[in-house]
């Protein structure tokens, strides 16, 4: 498991973190909080969503809550955003689905995080491979391409919308 590019991007922009591995059964972000031993809202995970004419986007969220589609079109002044589709996340990022980082993706993305994740002293987010976290400061997200703090989150229960938690839903 390699999670070297992700690693190597943040240290190049010089932003503090930690490799935290562990054994990887499972993909989703419920399994990595549970091995790692952390809130499941501590385990952000990454969702690529496509945002119309071929483009595409990050999306950060909490581990317990779900990207509100409705929500995140509005903020970006689209009619409608969805969910890429994994061959797509794969070509886009250079990563796999479920080993996923934000950081050193294939082709440079946008990115926008659910506001809330500021809140937190620290978040686990993947590394690039299955079975490595990266625990640093949430402000880190700040570096990404076009990053923006954004409401973009329903809980799950709460049904306001077309929601998605992961690509394995």
């Amino acid at each position: 498991m390699s999670v070297a590019r992700g690693a190597r991007w943040l240290a190049a922009r010089g932003i503090p973190f930690r490799v935290v591995r562990y054994e990887h059964a499972a993909k989703g972000a419920a399994f990595a909080a549970r091995a790692t031993g952390v809130a499941l809202g501590e385990a952000v995970k990454t969702l690529v969503v496509e945002t119309g004419a071929g483009g595409f986007l990050l999306a950060l969220l909490p581990g317990d809550r779900e990207l509100d589609l409705r929500r995140l079109a509005q903020a970006l002044g689209r009619k409608r955003v969805r969910p890429a589709d994994p061959s797509d996340v794969e070509r886009v990022t250079g990563y796999r689905v479920g080993g996923m980082s934000p950081f050193g993706t294939r082709h440079a993305l946008a990115a926008v995080f659910e506001r809330t994740i500021l809140d937190r002293e620290r978040i686990l987010i993947n590394a690039g491979g299955r079975g490595g976290m990266l625990a640093m400061a949430p402000g880190g997200f700040r570096v990404l391409p076009g990053a923006r703090p954004l409401d973009l989150c329903v809980s799950p229960a709460s049904g306001s919308g077309p929601a998605i938690s992961s690509l394995e839903d």
